[in-house]
C-alpha cells in the first residue's frame, strides 16, 4: 500500500500523506464527493479531480499487484523463479511489462518450439546462436531421429527454438513497441469490392498516418469501417522504404542480441530466425496489441468529450420553480401538452393539432391562451423535434392574444424525453398517463430543474457524446454515473422533493435507502430536519455520515439544514454565533458580518482551518446554487427550416455540443451548425472547451448551407468574410464525418492544421464546409 500511494502521489504531484488519506476514506466507504467536500483536512485539500484519478489508478494498482503475486506463484511452482526474475517482476509497474515477464513461463499450448526441445535438437540452437562459424547443415546431422528424419527438419526445429525465445523477450518486446509507437504508420485501405457499400468511409481507403498522432475520432471510425467488413487496418513499420536488405524492426531485433552477421556459416539460418522471428511472431502480435491500445485510448477521449459534455448540460442554468406548460411538437400525432406546477407537479394534459392534416391552428391557439389564463402558466417549454419551429410560432400567437400575465416561451431539448416516457420510472409515475404525454411532462420539468429531470434517464440516451456505441460501455456508464454524481451532489438535493433517481445519486444513498426515504417521506410527510433521516429504514449513520450535508430541507426546523454545512460542524457554526454575538438568523447570508471573523481562532482540535474557512463561505451564501443564471436564445423570426439560411446571416443559437474539433450549435433549424475549432475565435485553441461549453448562447454566422446534405457551416468570428458559393460536393472534412451516425461525432484535436493525418491519394480542396457532415449524424443521434 505505501508503494501504490507514493507512485499515485508522484502521478499527481501531492504528498503520500495526502493519498493515504484519501485511501483510508474510500477503504471506509466514503464517496468521492463526500471526501472533497467534507474531509479536505484529513486529504489536505485534494479536490474532486484528485479524487477520481485516484480512485481509478488506486483500483488497476491494487489488480497489477494481485496479478503480480499470482505470476510470481505459477513461476515459482514450475521451479522457474531466478533472483534476477523476481527483481524484475517486482519492479513491473505496469500491466503490460508483468505480462511480458510472465510470457516464457505462462502454460500454453504445445508449440513446434517445444516439441523440437522434448526431441532434443535445444543444444543445437544454443550452439547456431552461440557459434555462428558452425555449419547448421553439418551440426544438424547429428540430431536427427525418428521425429526429426533429416537436415531440414531438423534446423527448422532449432529455428522454431530461437524464434520463440526471441519473441518472449520482454525486453526486446519493450524496445519493440518504443521503436513501432515513434515511426510506425496506422494503414487502411479497402476491402476489395466493396467500393459501393463503403462510400461513407472513402477518406480511409488509402489512407496513412503515424500511429501516435491518430485522433480518436479517425481511429474510431476506422475500427467501425472494419467492424462492418469494408477496411482492412494494418501497421506500417517502414512506411515508404524501398525494398531493403533488412526492415528496421528486423535490424532491431538483431542489434538486440548483438548478432553481427557478415557471411559467416550460420548467417543465413540466424538472418531466417530473425526475418520468421518479426514477420511470423512479433509483427502479428504487437500489430494486435497496439491497435487494442489505440482503440482504448480513442475510447477514453471519446468517453472523456461525452463526460464534459454531459457535465456541462447537467449544470445548464434552470428557470426554477415556476408553473411550466410543456409541449411536445408533433405533426400528424398533434402536439402533446403537459401543466406542471412549480415543484414538478402534473396538473393537467391534453393534445392539440394545429399542423397538417387536421390543421386546427385557431382552436389550439385558444387551447394555449385560455391553459395560461387558467394555470397562470409563467413559462412555456417547447421540445426542439419535428415540428417545433411551427409550434413555436403557434405559441407566439397564443401569447401575443393574452392581455397579461404573458408567460415566457424556451426551447428545450428534448433528447432523451421519449427514453424517459417508456422508462419503468415514468410508469410508475404516471400508470395512468399515455407513454406520449409522459413526455410533455419532461419537457416541461427539465426547463425547470435540467439536473433534476435528466437523472431520470439513462445518460447514453441523453446524445451528447462521440461514437458512444463503439466504446467500452462498462467505463462509459462508469465515468457517466461519476459525473452525474459529481453534479448532483455539487447543487444539492431537496429533501422534500426529490424523486428516487435524484437521490439515488446523493452520496451515500443506495437506490434503495432513496425508495425508502420517499417511501417515509409519502407515509409521515414533509422532513423538517435532518436528523429524522435515521429513522429511514435501512438508513444508519454511515449513510447519513455520507449524505446529510447534500441534503437540503427548506423551511425547517433549522435553519442550517437548508445549507451546505454539515451536521457534524454545527458546533464550529454555534461558536461563530458566540465570537459575533448574533443570532444565526443575523449571521446567514451576512457578508460583512462574517468578515469580521479570523478562520485561525476557531480551529479546535476536532476542527482545522480548510474545514472553517468552508463553514464561514457558506454562511455567507447558504445552499447557493452553483448553476449559472437562467438565459435563453432568440432564434431570428422566419428562419424556421435549414432553407430559410442565407450565407452571412448572423443569428444567436445555443451550444448543443462539443467534440474535439469545434461545437455544435442549434440556430432553430432541426440541423445544428458546426462551427469548427478555427473558427471558434481569433486566437490560437488546442481545445474548443477552453472557448464554449454545452448550453452556451452564442452568436454565429452563417458560412456554408447544403440544403440536399443537410450541413451547416457557421463561424463565431463575426467578422470574418464569407462568400455564397455552393458546397463543394466532396468535400474531405465533410466526408469524414459520414462515419458517424451512430450517436457518433468525432473527437479530434485540432482544426485545418492539427492533427491531420497524411493520405497516399491527393488532397481534395479544402472548403469551408469542413465537418458539415458531423453536424448531419448529430441531427440523428439527437431524433
Amino acid at each position: 500500500m505505501t508503494q501504490i500511494a507514493e507512485q499515485i502521489a508522484k502521478e499527481l504531484t501531492v504528498k503520500v500523506s495526502q493519498v493515504s488519506a484519501a485511501i483510508a476514506l474510500l477503504d471506509e466507504g466514503s464517496t468521492v464527493p463526500f471526501i472533497a467536500r467534507y474531509r479536505k483536512e484529513a486529504t489536505q485539500g485534494l479536490d474532486d479531480n484528485h479524487l477520481r484519478h485516484l480512485d481509478q489508478r488506486l483500483n488497476y494498482l491494487r489488480d497489477l499487484e494481485d496479478r503480480r503475486q499470482v505470476i510470481l506463484t505459477n513461476i515459482e511452482q514450475q521451479g522457474n523463479l531466478s533472483a534476477e526474475l523476481k527483481s524484475q517482476i517486482l519492479a513491473a509497474d505496469n500491466k503490460t511489462r508483468l505480462e511480458d515477464l510472465y510470457l516464457p513461463y505462462r502454460p500454453k499450448r504445445r508449440t513446434k518450439g517445444q516439441i523440437a526441445i522434448e526431441a532434443g535438437i535445444e543444444p543445437l540452437a544454443d550452439k547456431l546462436y552461440q557459434d555462428w562459424q558452425v555449419n547448421p547443415e553439418q551440426a544438424a546431422k547429428d540430431f536427427i531421429n525418428a521425429d526429426f528424419k533429416d537436415e531440414k527438419a531438423v534446423l527448422d526445429g532449432a529455428c522454431y527454438i530461437l524464434i520463440e525465445r526471441f519473441a518472449e523477450d520482454a525486453d526486446l518486446l519493450q524496445k519493440m513497441r518504443r521503436h513501432l509507437l515513434k515511426q510506425a504508420h496506422l494503414t487502411s485501405t479497402l476491402v476489395k469490392g466493396k467500393e459501393k457499400e463503403a462510400a461513407k468511409y472513402r477518406d480511409y481507403f488509402e489512407h496513412s498516418e503515424l500511429l501516435r498522432n491518430v485522433p480518436s475520432h479517425r481511429a474510431l471510425a476506422m475500427f467501425r469501417g472494419r467492424n462492418e467488413g469494408y477496411l482492412q487496418l494494418n501497421i506500417d513499420v517502414d512506411p515508404g522504404q524501398e525494398d531493403s536488405s533488412y526492415s528496421s524492426a528486423e535490424q532491431l531485433i538483431m542489434e538486440h542480441f548483438n548478432l553481427r552477421l557478415s557471411g559467416q556459416a550460420a548467417a543465413e539460418f540466424l538472418t531466417k530466425v530473425v526475418r520468421w522471428s518479426w514477420k511470423v511472431k512479433l509483427s502479428l502480435s504487437l500489430e494486435n496489441e497496439l491497435l487494442g491500445q489505440l482503440r482504448e485510448q480513442a475510447e477514453v477521449e471519446s468517453i472523456k468529450v461525452f463526460s464534459s459534455n454531459l457535465n456541462d448540460l447537467l449544470m445548464a442554468s434552470p428557470a426554477g420553480a415556476k408553473t411550466t406548460l410543456g409541449l411536445d411538437p408533433g405533426l400528424r400525432t398533434g402536439c402533446k401538452i403537459a401543466v406542471v406546477d412549480g415543484t414538478g407537479k402534473l396538473l393537467y394534459t391534453t393534445t392539440i393539432f394545429p399542423h397538417a392534416p387536421q390543421n386546427h391552428w385557431d382552436k389550439s391557439v385558444r387551447t394555449l391562451a385560455n391553459l395560461c389564463q387558467q394555470y397562470k402558466i409563467e413559462l412555456i417549454a417547447i421540445g426542439n423535434g419535428t415540428a417545433s419551429r411551427e409550434s413555436d410560432k403557434l405559441v407566439a400567437e397564443a401569447i401575443q392574444s393574452l392581455e397579461s400575465l404573458k408567460p415566457r416561451k424556451i426551447m428545450v431539448s428534448e433528447a432523451g424525453a421519449s427514453v424517459y416516457s417508456a422508462s419503468e420510472f415514468a410508469a410508475n409515475e404516471f400508470p395512468e398517463l399515455d407513454v406520449s404525454l409522459r413526455g410533455a411532462v419532461s419537457i416541461a420539468r427539465r426547463l425547470q430543474d435540467p439536473l433534476a429531470e435528466l437523472v431520470k434517464i439513462d445518460p447514453k440516451a441523453i446524445g451528447v457524446g462521440q461514437y458512444q456505441h463503439d466504446v467500452s460501455q462498462s467505463l462509459l456508464s462508469k465515468t457517466l454515473d461519476d459525473v452525474i454524481e459529481d453534479c448532483v451532489n455539487a447543487v444539492g438535493v431537496d429533501l422534500n422533493s426529490a424523486s428516487v433517481p435524484l437521490l439515488t445519486r446523493v452520496s451515500g444513498l443506495t437506490k434503495t435507502m432513496a425508495q425508502n426515504v420517499v417511501v417515509f417521506r409519502d407515509a409521515n410527510g414533509r422532513f423538517n430536519n435532518r436528523k429524522e433521516l435515521i429513522k429511514v429504514p435501512r438508513l444508519g449513520p454511515k449513510a447519513f455520515e455520507q449524505a446529510a450535508g447534500f441534503l437540503r430541507i427548506a423551511n425547517g426546523d433549522n435553519p442550517l439544514d437548508k445549507s451546505g454545512v454539515h451536521p457534524e460542524t454545527y458546533p464550529v457554526v454555534e461558536q461563530i454565533t458566540k465570537v459575533l454575538n448574533s443570532e444565526l438568523d443575523a449571521v446567514l447570508g451576512n457578508g460583512e458580518l462574517l468578515k469580521q471573523l479570523k478562520a485561525p481562532e476557531l480551529v479546535t482540535d476536532k476542527f482545522g482551518e480548510l474545514t472553517v474557512q468552508d463553514v464561514i463561505k457558506e454562511l455567507e451564501k447558504p445552499g447557493r446554487d452553483p448553476r449559472p443564471e437562467f438565459q435563453t436564445a432568440t432564434f431570428q423570426e422566419g428562419v424556421n427550416t435549414i432553407a430559410d439560411l442565407k450565407v452571412g446571416m448572423i443569428l444567436e443559437g445555443v451550444i448543443s455540443n462539443v467534440a474535439n474539433f469545434g461545437a455544435f450549435v442549434d440556430v432553430g433549424v432541426h440541423q445544428d451548425g458546426l462551427v469548427h475549432i478555427s473558427s471558434l475565435t481569433d486566437k490560437f485553441v488546442s481545445d474548443p472547451r477552453e472557448v464554449v461549453k454545452a448550453g452556451d448562447i452564442v452568436k454565429v454566422k452563417v458560412v456554408e448551407v447544403d440544403v440536399e446534405r443537410k450541413r451547416i457551416s457557421l463561424t463565431m468570428r463575426l467578422d470574418d468574410k464569407v462568400s455564397d458559393k455552393p458546397a463543394h460536393k466532396k468535400s474531405k472534412a465533410a466526408d469524414a464525418g459520414s462515419q458517424q451516425n451512430k450517436g457518433a461525432k468525432s473527437g479530434g484535436k485540432g482544426g485545418a492544421k492539427q492533427g491531420k493525418g497524411k493520405s497516399h491519394k491527393p488532397k481534395e480542396p479544402a472548403n469551408a464546409a469542413m465537418g458539415n457532415a458531423f453536424a448531419d449524424a448529430f441531427a440523428k443521434l439527437k431524433k
